[in-house]
């Protein structure tokens, strides 16, 4: 799967990212919009984590769908 994918259908996808990063709330996906960097920036503050860390949980996500 292509990130162009999941922009186009954000919607969609919200709840898989929700099962996936619990703690990131609907506001935030809002600000999000489908925007891959705005959400790995998102899973930083929220889980306290490295900007790699979260490139690298995003990519495994868009992996394994």
């Amino acid at each position: 799967m292509n990130w162009d994918r999941i922009e186009g259908n954000w919607k969609q996808f919200t709840g898989k990212v929700k099962q996936q990063w619990g703690k990131l709330t609907d506001d935030d996906l809002d600000v999000v919009e489908g925007r891959r960097t705005e959400l790995i920036g998102k899973i930083q503050e929220r889980y306290g984590i490295a900007k790699d860390e979260a490139e690298r949980q995003v990519d495994n996500w868009i992996r394994n769908m």
